[in-house]
């Protein structure tokens, strides 16, 4: 910025009186989220909650719900399935439009066939909600394999009606928390959705941040500050990262007036499959610890479930650290190759006249866009898995307890990419405005 600061600019978007009014709507929505975080279902003790939180393990597929619900999960709050449901939904819904010809129709008539698709991920976000708050709430009965050992009851009554109360009070929850994330979407800044994870997720730094401290003390507590700003300051780099492919566009006459001869570009960025891979790798890698708990025998368990136990629970484990690494290369170039069609786009480029300067119109043009999307996908997957990695290495090199390691994975890539993305949203209504906005 040319001599104004972000506090300033900030200061400007709180002056301007509606982009004021959406600032705190939004705070407003995001506050009455946070509450509802800590408020316990029906039939769940809240004292026994507390005490088996503190021995509950973090990891896996558990730990990946858990730090999108900002903790509510394993409090078995109102909204304990905070946004995860809407996100299998929505990653479902993108992948059926490979599949489903229905699908791949809507998708291509705008915003008409957009509303039937987000009116779809609803629908599945309501169902995977009610599978999920009976699976939450059978773990729950028996709470050893959400806790631990230690942790032996936490239901006050586990009669069929409550537990049914139960399944209604969180499939409630997260119609609203749905719902409340289409508000903000709407009337506020930014992506309702993302604004809510990024809210989860930000709201468990400072715990785990001083649970660091306590544990390992000052240097330790000042090494991970540091690390964390340099992984930042990494993730932001490659995050505005991209390849631009310029295009031309040809003049042509229609009717009396000249159309193109203008040049623009089409964007690849680096990591252009988000947070979707991490997510998938996470999920599939939980799936046979779930089975495992599911099918084991304490007293005397299978070869199999020993196994799994000793390799694929335990995230520091190199079989595990190997795996999740080749899940998310695997993730990341089958979600790019659904998302970006390199022939879908060299037709419409040939359709309008478009041309890559050098590349011939048509098959040569869907070639070269490939071969684009496959050079620059292979350093985004790899920056991917060490992002991932990141937790499980600080817990082998500086003894730093993986549950508690806030800087890396999935955490750094939301708060980064959710960040980035609201404040340009803020700057956008500000250049309306003629204000010079944050990014100078």
């Amino acid at each position: 910025m040319e001599g104004t600061s972000l506090l300033t600019a900030f200061g400007r978007a709180f002056r301007t009186p509606d982009l004021r009014k959406k600032l705190l709507f939004t705070l407003g929505i995001i506050v009455l989220y946070r509450l509802g975080s800590h408020v316990p279902t029906p039939g769940v003790s809240y004292p026994a909650i507390q005490q088996c939180m503190k021995n509950a393990p973090n990891t896996g597929f558990l730990g990946l719900a858990n730090l999108f619900s900002g903790g509510a999960l394993l409090q078995l709050s109102i909204f304990a399935l905070g946004i995860m449901p809407y996100i299998t939904a929505s990653i479902i819904v993108q992948l059926l439009t490979v599949v489903i010809p229905r699908f791949e129709t809507l998708k291509k008539e705008g915003q008409t066939g957009q509303a039937k698709m987000t009116q779809y991920t609803r629908y599945l976000t309501i169902g995977l909600a009610i599978l999920q708050s009976a699976t939450l709430i059978t773990f729950a009965q028996n709470p050893t394999a959400l806790f631990g050992p230690t942790c032996t009851n936490i239901l006050v009554d586990d009669s069929i009606p409550t537990i049914l109360i139960m399944v209604l009070t969180m499939t409630a929850g997260t119609g609203l928390i749905m719902w409340l994330g289409e508000l903000i979407t709407d009337k506020g800044i930014g992506n309702g959705m993302s604004l809510l994870i990024f809210t989860s997720i930000a709201a468990r730094f400072p715990v785990s941040l001083w649970q660091i401290k306590k544990q390992q003390g000052w240097f330790t507590f000042l090494v991970v500050i540091a690390l964390g700003f340099l992984i930042i300051a990494l993730v932001v780099f490659v995050e505005q990262s991209q390849r631009r492919i310029p295009v031309q566009y040809a003049k042509r006459m229609v009717g009396r007036q000249m159309y193109g001869g203008t040049s623009t570009y089409i964007p690849i960025k680096v990591n252009m499959a988000g947070v979707i891979p991490v997510i998938f790798a996470s999920s599939l890698l939980s799936l046979p610890m779930m089975i495992a708990q599911f099918n084991s025998d304490p007293a005397n368990p299978a070869g199999w479930v020993r196994w799994i136990d000793n390799n694929l629970v335990r995230g520091d484990h190199p079989i595990y650290m190997i795996l999740y690494t080749l899940l998310i290369l695997f993730f990341t170039f089958f979600y790019v190759s659904i998302t970006f069609n390199p022939e879908e786009v060299a037709d419409n480029m040939k359709r309008y006249g478009g041309f890559i300067p050098g590349i011939r119109a048509g098959r040569p043009t869907a070639e070269y866009l490939q071969y684009v999307l496959t050079r620059i996908t292979v350093p985004g997957a790899i920056y991917l898995a060490l992002i991932s990695l990141i937790p499980l290495i600080a817990f082998k090199l500086i003894n730093a307890n993986q549950n508690y390691f806030p800087f890396g994975g999935t955490s750094i890539l939301i708060i980064v990419g959710v960040g980035l993305e609201t404040v340009k949203q803020i700057e956008a209504q500000l250049q309306q405005r003629h204000y010079e906005g944050f990014l100078r």
